[in-house]
């Protein structure tokens, strides 16, 4: 700076000097944050050739900080410019605010690069085996905070505050907040018992036999899980519920059950053994059906109206409208193996007897 103010005053004979250091201070940023952009662009396009995803997620949550950096650096030397030339004591301020912005800047880079690793960690593009994205949104979220905590603490001390008295106040004012916002807490606490146990995670159908909560999960937050009801109307769940409640996690289930009864006629009891034999053969070859899974087919009860087998056994799927085709055409074949021995499924029906009294018919002679 010396050097230019001297070459400056040799041009300009020391008149309005400072407005031609200003000038080329901002011709300088806009060069330097052009060289910048081009310089990281240059970078990015090296890295995309390599096969980690590392380097361009560095590279990537540079760039802000780097281009930022420039213009407010330029911007305080500028100012500091004015205020001596205007005979001001800003200036004297201006290491400060150099200090205090390096550490936002410093924050800003962490931050880019915590978004950045969540995206590769989670993603099946960047990572051959994807962490679970709900755990990965947490993680960065706490991160985050972190980062940005930090960052203002340590600018606070910059500036001449005190730490030990913020946090002395805080440590009082947490117990006031909490009794003040306990609903509040027991959702945040809530959610982060979610995201560290897992019963459900984004895209998983659940239900609870406890309440009527029932759909598909499409967002985790820290207050409130927001489920898809099967009408498709959006549920609004505080996390604090699912602590206190039962819940069903269709969506992990191995295998989906067919448990079945079916009727046959009284007069088609003699053929039972054969029909309960050739349905459990059916089952044992049905390709769709789970083998290593248990399988019943027996004579269960002797009904009102009909005698009674039932069907025990599991798909290999778990898919909802591929499970239904499936019992669909298992239904079907139990039918098809029952007319096959010409016999019926049975219906309610109802046999009236009529009572024929001898006495009463001579009386009507």
């Amino acid at each position: 700076m010396a050097v230019l103010e001297n070459w400056l005053v040799d041009l300009t004979g020391g008149y309005y000097l400072w407005v031609l250091e200003i000038f080329l201070l901002v011709i300088l940023a806009f060069v330097m944050a052009q060289m910048a952009n081009k310089l990281i662009n240059f970078l990015e396009s090296q890295a995309a050739k390599s096969k980690t995803v590392w380097d361009d997620a560095i590279i990537e949550a540079s760039r802000r900080p780097a281009v930022w950096a420039i213009w407010i650096i330029s911007f305080n030397l500028a100012a500091s410019v004015a205020s001596k030339a205007a005979g001001s004591e800003i200036h004297e301020f201006i290491g400060s605010i150099n200090r205090a912005a390096i550490i936002f800047l410093c924050a800003l880079f962490l931050v880019n690069l915590i978004k950045r690793a969540e995206r590769n960690l989670s993603h099946p593009e960047y990572t051959i085996e994807p962490f679970d994205a709900a755990t990965a949104k947490i993680v960065s979220k706490l991160l985050r905070a972190s980062v940005i905590i930090t960052a203002i603490l340590i600018a606070m001390q910059l500036f001449g505050y005190s730490i030990s008295g913020l946090l002395a106040f805080g440590g009082v004012g947490g117990l006031a907040i909490g009794f003040a916002a306990k609903d509040l807490l027991a959702n945040f606490f809530g959610g982060l018992m979610l995201y560290f146990d897992q019963p459900f995670k984004v895209g998983d159908w659940v239900r609870s036999p406890d309440q009527e909560i029932e759909g598909t999960v499409e967002d985790i937050g820290w207050r409130l899980t927001r489920i898809r009801t099967f009408d498709q109307r959006p549920l609004y769940i505080p996390n604090s519920i699912f602590n206190s409640i039962s819940l069903e996690n269709p969506s992990r289930m191995l295998n989906r059950r067919i448990y079945e009864t079916v009727g046959i006629r009284y007069d088609d009891l003699d053929k039972m053994e054969e029909i309960v034999s050739d349905v459990h053969k059916m089952l044992s070859e049905h390709k769709d059906i789970d083998s290593n899974q248990i399988l019943i087919v027996n004579f269960d009860a002797f009904a009102a109206s009909s005698a009674d087998f039932f069907i025990y056994t599991f798909t290999k799927t778990t898919k909802w409208v591929l499970y239904h085709k499936i019992k669909q055409d298992v239904l079907l074949k139990v039918a098809s193996i029952i007319v096959k021995h010409n016999a019926e499924i049975a219906f309610p029906t109802s046999t009236l007897h009529m009572r024929s009294d001898p006495a009463v018919h001579d009386e009507s002679n």
